[in-house]
C-alpha cells in the first residue's frame, strides 16, 4: 500500500474524524473529549491547532457544519458531523497508518548515535536516569489506561496506551541491557 497525498495530513485530523464517528461535536467538545480519554498522549492537542484542523477538514469536505447552537449567554458554536467522504478518507488514512511503517526520527535515537561522546561513566548515568523516567512514564500510562477502562470503555479504544507502555518498556529494557554491558565490560569504550 503506497502512501497517499491528502488535503489534511495533520494527525489531529484523524482524531477529529474518529470522534465524529461517535456523534456530532463542536471543536471545544472535541478537545475536552480527547483530553478526557487521554488522547493527548497520542496527539498534540492545542486548541488553535484543533480549530485549524477542523477548518481544513471542512474545506476538504470530510466534515460538514451541521448546526449552530447557542447555550445561554455563550457564543454560537458550530457543530460538525462527518461526511461520507470523511468516513471513507478516515478508513483509508487509518489503514495506511497501520499498514505502512513510516521512517521517524526520534531524538533518543539521534542521541544514542553519539552516546560514546559522554564516556562510559556519564553514559551509564544518563541511561540509568532515563530508566527511572521511563519507569515513571510506564506507571503513568498504565494508571491512565486503568482509569479509562474503569469507566467501562472497551480496551480496543485505548490500545494506544497499551502500545505506548510496551514501547516504553522495550526502551527501558534496552537501556538496562546496555548499562549492564557497560558495567560488565561487554560494551567497551575505545580509549
Amino acid at each position: 500500500m503506497a502512501k497517499r497525498r491528502r488535503p489534511v495530513s495533520n494527525l489531529l485530523g484523524l482524531a477529529v474524524l474518529g470522534l465524529l464517528i461517535e456523534q456530532p461535536m463542536h471543536p471545544y467538545e472535541m478537545a475536552v473529549t480527547l483530553r478526557e480519554r487521554n488522547k493527548d498522549a497520542s496527539f498534540k492537542i492545542r486548541t488553535g491547532s484543533l480549530y485549524d484542523v477542523v477548518e481544513a477538514l471542512h474545506r476538504a469536505g470530510w466534515i460538514a457544519a451541521q448546526t449552530t447552537e447557542r447555550a445561554g449567554r455563550r457564543p454560537e458554536r458550530t457543530v460538525y458531523t462527518q461526511t461520507e467522504l470523511g468516513r471513507q478518507e478516515f478508513v483509508l488514512w487509518l489503514e495506511e497508518l497501520v499498514c505502512v511503517p513510516v521512517k521517524e526520527y526520534p531524538s533518543f535515537l539521534a542521541a544514542v548515535s553519539y552516546l560514546g561522546a559522554l564516556g562510559p561513566e556519564r553514559a551509564a548515568q544518563a541511561l540509568e536516569q532515563r530508566i527511572i523516567v521511563l519507569d515513571e512514564q510506564i506507571d503513568q500510562i498504565r494508571q491512565a489506561q486503568a482509569e479509562v477502562l474503569d469507566k467501562q470503555v472497551p480496551r480496543l479504544f485505548v490500545l494506544e496506551a497499551d502500545y505506548a507502555a510496551a514501547m516504553a518498556e522495550a526502551e527501558r529494557d534496552w537501556c538496562r541491557r546496555i548499562v549492564e554491558e557497560m558495567h560488565d565490560g561487554t560494551l567497551s569504550w575505545p580509549s
